[in-house]
């Protein structure tokens, strides 16, 4: 499942969104419709997992924690504590709970954004500007795409010791 694009929409006065109709469409074949929101660890937004992406975050954050750790069960319980489980109704909307909505600074526009295997959700008024500024991001994607490892080919004699 792979969720990409920028979509705009209205909250209702209920709080209630509809998931725009590609994001849907992408989760129509685990036919699955829970989803678990959570406010992003470190920006102003909101972050919808679908049930089998959230569930691998969980599972990969309890193999890193020890039960019998004081600060790594502090941990757990905060990042559990503020999540809601999500389910779409009929006509594909759901509810964003008001204490949602007032962490991430959301009135009434917001901006859906794919990011791979979660969507985010941004209030419009705080994403007007770039993520970043269009020469770090190149600058930045350089480095990161610079440091892949070489994959030897295997039409080339040379590369194979």
């Amino acid at each position: 499942m792979r969720f990409i694009g920028t979509i705009e929409a209205k909250i209702d006065a209920k709080g209630r969104a509809f998931l725009p109709a590609p994001f849907r469409k992408e989760l129509q074949p685990s036919g699955k419709q829970t989803l678990y929101l959570r406010k992003d660890i470190f920006e102003d937004c909101l972050v919808l997992h679908p049930e089998t992406v959230w569930n691998e975050r969980v599972d990969a954050l309890n193999r890193r924690l020890s039960l019998w750790n004081r600060s790594h069960q502090r941990i757990l319980r905060e990042f559990m504590s503020n999540v809601e489980e999500i389910t779409l109704d009929a006509n594909g909307r759901f509810l964003i709970p008001k204490r949602y909505l007032e962490m991430a600074g959301i009135v009434s526009d917001v901006k859906f954004i794919g990011k791979n295997d979660i969507i985010e959700i941004w209030s419009c008024e705080k994403s007007q500007e770039p993520f970043m500024d269009p020469d770090d991001f190149a600058q930045t994607l350089e480095e990161v795409m610079g440091m892949e490892p070489h994959v030897p080919s295997l039409s080339s004699t040379n590369d194979i010791k």
